[in-house]
């Protein structure tokens, strides 16, 4: 069914495969009437035309993708006469209905949602965080906040919490590279343990039951894959058996599942698995004392190792559960057989069911809400603590060692500030969310720069201050460039156009050039005013009037006691640390009052019948403020840490200390909002993938530091808001170029590339470059 002012166009099937957020953009006709029709008529024609190039037509908006899972406007799923439309099923022009689904709406509340970006969510709180995401200052964050629906996610996520006690069809061969690299990594020293486990159980001769059970498991952990493990139950403790199993306490699968897998009783009793007299046996005894503990080590270790590789978690799993019920269930009750394609095991209880050691997918995988990688990244925090203040004297490590082991703990506690703000800010009033993310959106950055400026002073080392210098402007430059650049080329791989939001894109420009004015406007006065005085200088040609060599060259602006610095520097530094977040506030009154329709953001009350999810928020706002406040004073602790450990880093390298504190310093604390860039622009929301680097840099330049330079004023530092030239031209630089990018509010990989491209000769150029004076 074609519109009016779209004659000819067809819509496009409605499925549930849509990603991300469904906007509705504001399409005018010839007469420059905004188009009207039924609420779900307008949600459909977004979702319809997703992928659609509607620059032709005169939609002015990019159109962020509709959320995974389900639409909450209940549109995409509505037959011809409002039933239920299978999932899946292609919806065709003529099948759409042209009455409103929601019919608890007036007409009139219909048409002021149809011209704003409907944000479709499971609940109100991650409704509320999309929300966020789109408001100017506020921490963009790609993760839910809340438990997802377990019927709305796909077989892939749901097969990663699954229990290793499924069987499958036939699923094809068993040999496969990951199954391959279990048994080089696990396979043959695990079977081989089984083995000299066997031979000890069969010389104690009460362990020979034990001992028949070591030699099955040595072949099954040897080649797991396409096996089963079965417990066959004994015809006198069935009674009991079933009595002790309809009292405990069973979990449902979904993202809270045990890492052991399956029913998990409230508290573990070995008598629920097996009869009374079995712990008083001869051979259990001889069993719990010589064979159970070396496997349930090395079970731990496979475990853990495991886990920690992440895409072998299913191995983690398979260990896991084996240690924790196998081993410790009668020999005689356990079962190994090899599973033929077409047979189905029956009565019997599956206990260990693998075909795979290897899932791609597993980066998906979540713990209470936190990302996998940031779990295993956590044990390194509580290391690089114990390491840096007990082995003060550096007699286990090294200071290089520390500084890395320091820098990389940085990654997972700006994980965690993260989620923390935006959990709080989801579940709070705008007024909440505000302060917090004002007051904690920098202090990953402004916690190692205090840090840093505080141990120069201390040293009087001026190094120190140029480190700062350089991190700020290497966040600046890969925020402006690298972040933005890398999201439009990995987006690009999947498609071939992606769209943003040039207007909101517009503001950030425009106070990026205002912010970048201000934070050199110093340099360049001292550049003007200042006196060059060089080092040494050499004659080259020995001729009185010919050219001299200098080195060490810089503009001073302490001659005559200071007079240029204190009356006119020092002043000018002090009016722009004051304009610059006023201006900052001014940007945020435009964008979330006055002109919040730049953003065209709803948040839609139309839910599907019977997929309306209440909240179950993964932190409390509670626990997101004791996490907040707990890794922030991590941080900080890592941030003394890596200052304290700098010195031998920046003395004994060959490389230039510009390129370390444009790189390293200034890049690792963005790891995290480098990774929600890329999943943004994966999902075709390219707009968040640019606001992540337009807001950082936006705040480094009128909120980091003016505070740095307020820090001074109490603590005096050798801090000085005047830059080199490099900083300078590099920073000018690649604003006007992405500048020039964004203009047309489309985008391709050839761009991103360009600007990625842009950036590593940047690199090049601060990598050869001769460190800064002072160092």
């Amino acid at each position: 069914m074609a519109t009016e002012s779209e004659p000819g166009r067809r819509r496009r099937c409605c499925t549930q495969d849509a990603l991300d957020v469904p906007k509705v953009p504001e399409c005018r006709g010839d007469g420059d009437t905004p188009r009207r029709g039924s609420f779900c008529d307008h949600h459909c024609a977004a979702i319809n035309n997703v992928q659609g190039d509607l620059s032709d037509l005169g939609c002015h908006q990019h159109r962020p993708r509709v959320h995974a899972g389900r639409s909450a406007v209940g549109c995409a799923g509505s037959g011809v006469l409002g039933g239920p439309t299978p999932p899946g099923t292609p919806v065709s022009p003529a099948a759409v209905s042209p009455l409103p689904c929601c019919q608890q709406h007036s007409e009139e509340v219909c048409e002021s949602c149809v011209v704003k970006t409907t944000l479709t969510a499971e609940n109100a709180v991650e409704a509320n965080k999309l929300s966020n995401n789109y408001k100017f200052g506020f921490k963009k964050w790609k993760s839910h906040v809340t438990a997802r629906p377990w019927e709305d996610r796909s077989e892939i996520v749901k097969e990663l919490y699954s229990d290793l006690n499924v069987i499958r069809g036939s699923g094809g061969s068993t040999v496969t590279c990951g199954n391959v690299l279990y048994l080089l990594l696990f396979g043959w020293w695990l079977s081989l343990l089984y083995v000299l486990v066997a031979a000890v159980m069969f010389v104690t001769v009460v362990g020979a039951p034990y001992g028949r059970l070591c030699w099955d498991l040595a072949g099954y952990f040897l080649w797991p894959f396409g096996k089963v493990i079965q417990k066959v139950e004994a015809p006198k403790s069935r009674r009991a058996l079933g009595a002790c199993e309809a009292g405990a306490e069973v979990s449902g699968a979904g993202e809270s599942s045990a890492l052991l897998g399956g029913p998990v009783p409230r508290r573990w009793r070995p008598r629920c698995w097996v009869d009374e007299g079995y712990w008083q046996r001869a051979g259990t005894v001889a069993w719990l004392c010589l064979g159970y503990p070396a496997l349930a080590l090395a079970h731990g270790l496979v475990c853990v190792t495991a886990w920690l590789l992440v895409f072998l978690i299913p191995v983690a799993k398979l260990s896991a559960r084996t240690a924790a019920r196998v081993l410790l269930l009668p020999p005689e009750q356990v079962h190994v057989r090899r599973l033929r394609m077409t047979e189905v095991p029956l009565d019997a209880e599956v206990i260990l069911c693998c075909y795979r050691a290897v899932n791609p997918y597993y980066y998906k995988y979540a713990v209470d809400g936190i990302n996998v990688f940031a779990v295993n990244l956590l044990p390194l925090v509580l290391v690089t603590l114990v390491l840096g203040y007990v082995d003060s004297h550096n007699r286990l490590t090294s200071s290089p060692v520390k500084f890395t082991l320091a820098l990389l703990s940085i990654m997972p506690l700006s994980y965690y500030i993260g989620m923390a703000i935006a959990s709080i800010s989801a579940q709070s009033n705008f007024a909440v969310g505000a302060v917090v993310n004002a007051t904690f959106g920098s202090i990953t950055e402004l916690t190692f720069y205090i840090t840093a400026l505080i141990k120069g002073s201390r040293e009087g080392n001026r190094c120190y201050a140029e480190i700062v210098k350089s991190a700020l402007t290497g966040t600046l430059v890969g925020c402006v460039l690298f972040v933005p650049g890398l999201c439009m080329v990995i987006g690009g791989i999947r498609h071939q156009e992606q769209r943003f939001n040039s207007r909101s894109a517009g503001v950030s420009s425009a106070l990026l050039f205002l912010s970048v004015g201000g934070v050199f406007a110093p340099t360049l006065f001292s550049k003007v005013y200042g006196k060059l005085v060089c080092g040494e200088c050499h004659n080259i040609t020995q001729n009185p009037l010919g050219h001299y060599l200098c080195q060490n060259c810089h503009f001073d602006l302490m001659e005559n006691n200071g007079t240029l610095y204190y009356s006119h520097v020092q002043p000018l530094v002090y009016t722009v640390s004051l304009l610059l977040p006023a201006a900052y506030l001014i940007g945020l009154f435009f964008t979330l009052k006055t002109h919040s329709h730049i953003y065209d953001i709803h948040i839609s009350d139309c839910h599907m019948p019977g997929h309306h999810h209440s909240a179950v928020v993964h932190w409390s706002r509670w626990r997101a403020l004791v996490i907040l406040l707990l890794s922030t004073l991590c941080m900080s602790a890592c941030a003394d840490l890596a200052t304290e450990h700098i010195s031998p880093i920046l003395t004994n390298s060959t490389i230039s200390q510009y390129f370390i504190g444009v790189t390293v310093l200034a890049m690792v604390p963005e790891l995290p909002e480098i990774v929600n860039g890329i999943q943004f622009a994966l999902q075709n929301n390219l707009s968040l993938s640019i606001e992540i680097g337009n807001c950082i840099a936006v705040q480094v330049c009128m909120l980091q530091i003016p505070i740095l330079v307020l820090f001074t004023i109490f603590y005096p530092t050798n801090f000085t808001l005047v830059f080199s030239d490099l900083h300078v031209y590099a920073s000018m630089f690649s604003v006007v170029l992405m500048n020039y990018i964004f203009m047309d509010g489309k985008c391709d990989y050839f761009q991103g590339t360009v600007l990625v491209m842009v950036y590593f000769i940047l690199l090049a150029v601060y990598f050869f470059a001769p460190s800064p004076s002072g160092c």
